[in-house]
């Protein structure tokens, strides 16, 4: 296989498994490969680095708490509809 054949089929491999790999979900063999693959492609890296970039963006957003106000009023509606349907 050429080289730049067996590059693209690498980059491929990678990218496929990037989520589970931010997210520490691939067997140490996997993660490892894809490790030393980010060490040596530069546009892999750059898009690894997206992804910690997003992740802990989403991660963050996910620890805000509503207004304690919304939160009544939802509960509230919520205690009404189950009441309509009783």
């Amino acid at each position: 296989m050429s080289e730049t054949l067996e590059a693209k089929r690498d980059c491929a491999e990678a990218r496929a498994a990037l989520e589970e790999y931010l997210h520490n979900e691939l067997c140490a063999e996997d993660a490892a490969d894809v490790r030393a693959h980010l060490e040596t492609c530069e546009e892999c890296s750059a898009e690894h680095h997206v992804g910690e970039m997003l992740t802990a963006a989403l991660q963050g957003a996910c620890k805000d708490r509503a207004p304690e106000e919304l939160r009544e009023r939802l509960l509230a509606s919520l205690r009404a509809a189950r009441a309509q349907h009783s």
